[in-house]
């Protein structure tokens, strides 16, 4: 660490989730972090059609409104601005750096049943072998393949592909590139050769031209449009990539001390998963359908992507409809005061991927699989909270058998670590101790990239140290564990037995 970082730098971080987006400012003092939620607004797919896509220029619009109110609210002046957003979508930009088309939702249909097509083309085992990602329908490889059978009109007129962190960071500066935390998650990234999967996308005839340059996290890009700045301000702001793939930056954030842990990044998706040097690609991971991601340092985010709180989300949703507006409190509330009715789902079942009906899905599932029908808004909720550290506790044991060694300890960051029932939830099921928070790790992480991109950090580790200073997580001890052994049971005979059926 720089022995004096500079108390007057102020970032500005734009963290862009599914369900809503923030800009929040940090500041660094006597290596306390300082953050300061600025602007939130709400996010989420736009149906046009039969199709869902990303309301993009809606997100622009915030960004510039979180802007202007951070830089007229600060008391120091904001020396660097960056963004982060979900993985795998993307926008095409035409010669003249237009858009072109609304980019799509990776929630949208028009990948159904295309994995299996890709597989004609090349083996799913080749695939792993060059990027080392989890298997997944709605992954870039994917849509930009359906893109080209379903609209070749579309990605003949492409110049450019950009990531969605990368389409805004090249709307704030001019500057076209691919961070390399988001390039990533596309699947068409070589893990091996560290280099965009060229030969790959070749073979089912994906345009590799429309690729730019990767950049690593830290590096700054260039200077922010003067037509950005609120009038009579006159200040020159960097753009600054921290790890463009929130979860890239949000793992950034976790307050390691025990080198041997597994994490939970936990918002509309869990990203469960560990830390690692370099790499797995094995046959035993392809098996269990792992992923590789880069992340700041040199550092692997080896992990699987499942539902998270999606399913809440969406039960939260259609009960306002219905009158009955509770906020994530009461949520938990309800469920801690509900008797468990033993009801167990599998949440990753493709079933309960789309929006809307959620209720419902849930309580056939639970019939055609044999089970007691939770019936009460809280029997609901502990349903979803128990079959999610159920899940977890699948993976951990994943990652423990690829790994050859036990992971001690579990940290759980994101919005999801303030649901106390289901951080206990998981400490008595996984029989290890949880550590939750910070909440705001993806903002966090993505600020002090930042700094470290300007010098007033030089490594993880300093990082890392801000992190355990600065916040202050909540531990959870496991009890009564052995008491979640029969339900264990009961959720892997489910999950074996019970395949998805179309509802």
């Amino acid at each position: 660490m720089k022995n004096n970082p500079n108390p007057g730098i102020q970032c500005l971080a734009f963290d862009i989730g599914a369900e809503s987006g923030r800009a929040i400012s940090g500041s660094l003092n006597d290596e306390i972090l300082k953050l300061n939620e600025v602007h939130r607004f709400s996010n989420g797919s736009v149906r046009v059609g039969n199709h869902l896509h990303t309301d993009i220029l809606h997100i622009w619009q915030q960004i510039q409104i979180g802007l202007s109110k951070s830089i007229q609210a600060s008391q120091q002046s904001i020396q660097s601005v960056g963004v982060d957003t979900w993985g795998v979508d993307y926008a095409l930009l035409d010669r003249n750096n237009q858009l072109l088309g609304n980019p799509y939702h990776y929630r949208d249909h028009r990948t159904d049943g295309l994995l299996d097509e890709i597989f004609s083309y090349i083996p799913r085992e080749e695939i792993y072998r060059r990027t080392g990602n989890q298997f997944m329908q709605f992954n870039t490889l994917v849509q930009l393949f359906a893109m080209t059978k379903q609209e070749p009109h579309i990605i003949e007129c492409a110049d450019t592909l950009l990531m969605l962190p990368d389409l805004l960071h090249f709307w704030l500066c001019g500057q076209k590139t691919s961070e390399f935390c988001i390039a990533t998650t596309t699947q068409c990234y070589d893990q091996m050769a560290g280099k965009w999967a060229i030969d790959l996308l070749n073979e089912i005839h994906i345009p590799t031209n429309i690729f730019p340059d990767i950049s690593q996290p830290g590096t700054n890009i260039g200077n922010l449009h003067k037509w950005l700045l609120p009038a009579g301000r006159d200040v020159k702001i960097s753009v600054i990539l921290p790890a463009s793939h929130d979860t890239g930056s949000a793992i950034t954030a976790v307050p390691v001390e025990d080198p041997n842990f597994l994490y939970i990044s936990s918002g509309t998706w869990s990203l469960v998963g560990t830390e690692l040097d370099k790499p797995i690609i094995t046959t035993d991971s392809l098996q269990k359908n792992l992923t590789n991601e880069g992340n700041p340092c040199g550092k692997t985010r080896f992990l699987k992507i499942v539902p998270g709180m999606w399913l809440l989300q969406q039960c939260k949703a259609e009960w306002r409809l219905n009158g009955r507006d509770y906020s994530y409190d009461d949520l938990t509330q309800m469920a801690v005061e509900s008797s468990a009715c033993g009801s167990i789902i599998d949440v990753t079942s493709p079933e309960f991927l789309d929006p809307g009906e959620m209720v419902k899905r849930i309580q056939h599932f639970c019939h055609r699989t044999g089970q007691t029908i939770p019936q009460s808004d809280g029997e609901i909720i502990r349903c979803i909270l128990e079959s999610l550290a159920y899940l977890y506790n699948s993976l951990l044991n994943d990652f423990e058998s690829v790994l050859s060694r036990r992971l001690n300890v579990i940290h759980i960051i994101g919005g999801g670590s303030r649901n106390t029932l289901l951080n206990q939830l998981v400490a008595d099921i996984t029989k290890r101790q949880v550590i939750a928070g910070p909440v705001e790790a993806t903002a966090a992480g993505n600020i002090l990239i930042q700094m470290m991109g300007m010098r007033q950090l030089s490594s993880l580790e300093d990082i890392r140290k801000i992190i355990r200073s600065s916040f202050h997580p909540t531990n959870y001890e496991p009890k009564q564990s052995s008491l979640w052994d029969s339900g264990y049971m009961q959720y892997q005979n489910i999950i074996e037995n019970f395949p998805y059926e179309n509802v």
